[in-house]
């Protein structure tokens, strides 16, 4: 009988150690036209960032500042038409050499943010 309430116990104690918890997923930029740290030539008329999720297009938002630290482009994104997981900023034409950053904030349906920058060095 002690052993029978024991084991009850034992068990009881692990299945409250192995209570299921609900993941908490945050969108991952997965790439980037141009890529992050890489080369763009010539520069392309349009910015690309590829996420793990969905992206909230009316609560997402990417800048890029180009080498003078003034805004080239910034603001809501838009949607790629291949792709539902792709943020698309347009890119001025004529843009200078030298280094842009890029700063991206992306919200996905179920609220969870996430953001980061990177840089890119632009060559005509």
């Amino acid at each position: 009988m002690f052993t029978a309430r024991l084991l009850a116990g034992a068990l009881a104690a692990l299945m409250l150690t192995q209570t299921v918890v609900p993941a908490v997923a945050h969108a991952k930029l997965l790439s980037a036209v141009p890529k992050a740290d890489g080369m763009a030539m010539p520069m392309p008329a349009s910015l690309r960032l590829n996420f793990s999720e969905v992206p909230e297009l009316a609560f997402s938002r990417v800048s890029v500042t180009g080498p003078d630290n003034q805004p080239v482009a910034a603001g809501k994104p838009g949607a790629a038409a291949d792709d539902p997981n792709a943020l698309v900023v347009p890119l001025p034409a004529n843009l200078p050499e030298g280094t842009y950053t890029v700063e991206w904030t992306a919200v996905t349906d179920d609220g969870h943010k996430t953001s980061g920058s990177y840089t890119f060095e632009a060559m005509q």
